[in-house]
């Protein structure tokens, strides 16, 4: 059996999680073409399987119930929290894959969120069938389990097949070595409802419509009060920081989200499989595809205080950033997948955001001219009345023509040029501390009116990606949390070479060094390919501005500000552990 690499990820701290911890994950696979398994039976007749483990109480009234309540209000809703068993699901995959290449397996369905009630009416709905399903055939690993516990049960590891007449035998028979179970606990039939039996009694007849037409809401779209005010708030009031650069920059660099990410993936076998070429630590990572000189990158990307600014922007940001993340690698954008995470939907407040969030997502998404493939939702992420910032997770795929030409993060060569694109001035102005972890780690605030130009995003990365292509820049890297000083420290520590910037520093240099305008990415290359670079970028309208070059040991900003980069380094390796440690 083939193990996983985990390659890579997002992690982001904020107060508005304490009560409500976010966890999502984004899986990628790979599938022959002319192969996809359906998860839909054929005609009326086909046998309904329900294969894997036994169903226990896990998980009742989870994605069903308790999901859409008050943790405080439906305390006694609680159930059985659900363990997943990783190798007993891998079995279940591994054998479900093999059961795909019998002739009898016409469709397939994961159990998951509101168990065999879900799934199984999914399947029927996509059918175009009725259902009959005998829940005295499900397989119980406790005692005195009703009817109504068995259909909501989240029991992990457990699949529903769909088997036509027949074929039922090598079934039982392929799982059977599997050594895991498998049960005929349905049938699929003519007609339009779906009917559960226990023990020869009907306990259920519903219209399979009934529970599949969701209801449309009308969600409010005005803008709440609290919101204006927050995004009218003046960022020239923002006084100065009350220390030195030098100190703001190493705060900058041991912020927990900005510090390295290493004491977690280090925990993770990422090299398993042995394709991946650009690991975890960059800005995404890369796979090869074996047997072809292809490659794929992966990322994910969301900034929630800049979607609680603004959940439009801040959601188009969330998908620029993300693509942004495979541009520097020098692959092609191709597939969006999205995490919606959000308070209480029936409250007008979340109702705006999700609204205004899904806009987002869908202007930056056709800007791009890519589709959004999949997605999940969960609401009512909230503790004790105070909802989570809105959080539109954002999973990006890219398809790289050759694997073995891409970028990566660090600086690779001394005097290399370092150029900014995207801009045509190395600093950011005071307006771009909105919503900036500037702002809110050295001043304690979330405000600001953050702001997006998606056409010259769009430009900026396809010019990225062109250098990337011609073998032009030695490393890349996007510029985001932390701004633009962060950035180039960051690709000063895992190169291993300091960096000089030529441009001195503004009079508000706190915010032309950490502040975080979008659509920024910097290059490191070889001067004689400098006239090269700025012929692609004037070709499509993108700046780019010439900042300093690769040289020494140390972060020198203009004349006023050197850092060793061993002191910049210890910051930035050790902030995310001791940040995590008071």
């Amino acid at each position: 059996m083939h193990r996983i690499p985990d390659v890579g990820g997002e992690i982001f701290f904020s107060d508005s999680y304490n009560g409500n911890p976010l966890v999502n994950a984004m899986c990628v696979g790979l599938i022959e073409n002319g192969k996809v398994a359906s998860a839909s039976a054929r005609e009326a007749g086909d046998l309904f399987f329900l294969v894997g483990a036994d169903t226990g109480r896990e998980g009742i009234h989870g994605a069903s119930g308790l999901a859409s309540k008050g943790f405080e209000e439906e305390a006694e809703m609680r159930s059985a929290v659900q363990v997943g068993n990783p190798f007993l699901e891998k079995v279940l995959i591994e054998a479900c894959m093999e059961a795909l290449e019998l002739p009898g397996v016409v469709g397939l369905q994961d159990c998951g969120a509101a168990g065999i009630t879900s799934a199984a009416i999914e399947m029927a709905e996509r059918s175009g069938m009725g259902l009959k399903l005998f829940i005295d055939r499900v397989p119980r690993r406790e005692k005195g389990m009703t009817p109504y516990e068995v259909m909501l049960s989240e029991s992990q590891e457990r699949m529903l097949i769909a088997v036509t007449p027949g074929g039922e035998t090598q079934v039982f028979e392929l799982f059977d070595r599997w050594d895991l179970d498998a049960s005929v606990i349905g049938e699929f039939e003519l007609g339009n409802n779906v009917k559960i039996y226990d023990e020869g009694e009907q306990v259920c007849s519903t219209p399979v419509i009934t529970l599949t037409d969701s209801p449309e809401y009308k969600l409010a779209s005005s803008k709440p009060a609290w919101l204006d005010a927050l995004q009218k708030v003046n960022m020239n009031a923002i006084p100065m920081p009350n220390m030195p650069p030098i100190k703001v920059m190493l705060k900058m660099l041991g912020s927990p989200n900005i510090a390295s990410r290493f004491p977690i993936y280090q925990q993770y076998d990422y090299h398993v499989q042995t394709n991946t070429v650009i690991e975890p630590g960059g800005d995404a990572a890369v796979l090869r595809l074996k047997g072809s000189k292809k490659g794929i990158a992966i990322s994910t990307d969301c900034n929630s205080r800049i979607c609680y600014l603004d959940p439009s922007i801040g959601a188009s940001i969330a998908v620029a950033e993300a693509c942004r993340n495979i541009s520097v690698t020098g692959a092609a954008p191709i597939a969006l997948t999205d995490g919606l995470n959000f308070g209480n939907p029936e409250t007008p407040d979340v109702q705006y955001q999700l609204t205004e969030s899904i806009a987002g997502i869908t202007r930056a998404a056709d800007a791009f001219n890519i589709p959004i493939v999949s997605g999940n939702a969960s609401m009512y992420n909230e503790s004790l009345g105070s909802a989570i910032f809105p959080t539109p997770i954002i999973g990006s795929l890219g398809l790289l023509e050759d694997a073995e030409i891409h970028a990566t993060v660090g600086f690779k060569s001394q005097e290399d040029i370092i150029v900014l694109i995207g801009t045509d001035s190395c600093w950011d102005e005071i307006n771009d501390i909105a919503g900036s972890e500037y702002l809110e780690l050295i001043h304690g605030k979330v405000e600001g009116q953050p702001r997006l130009d998606l056409d010259l995003e769009v430009r900026a990365q396809e010019v990225c990606r062109k250098a990337i292509k011609a073998g032009l820049v030695t490393s890349a890297h996007d510029v985001s949390d932390g701004g633009i000083a962060v950035a180039i420290a960051e690709c000063s520590i895992i190169g291993g070479i300091g960096a000089v910037i030529t441009k001195a520093l503004p009079k508000r240099w706190d915010a032309g060094m950490f502040g975080e305008s979008q659509s920024r990415i910097l290059l490191s290359l070889d001067n004689k390919n400098i006239d090269q670079l700025e012929s692609i970028a004037l070709s499509h309208n993108v700046p780019m501005t010439i900042i300093g070059f690769v040289k020494g040991d140390s972060l020198e900003f203009g004349d006023s500000l050197s850092i060793p980069l061993t002191v910049a380094s210890e910051a930035w390796q050790n902030g995310f552990n001791l940040a995590t440690s008071e």
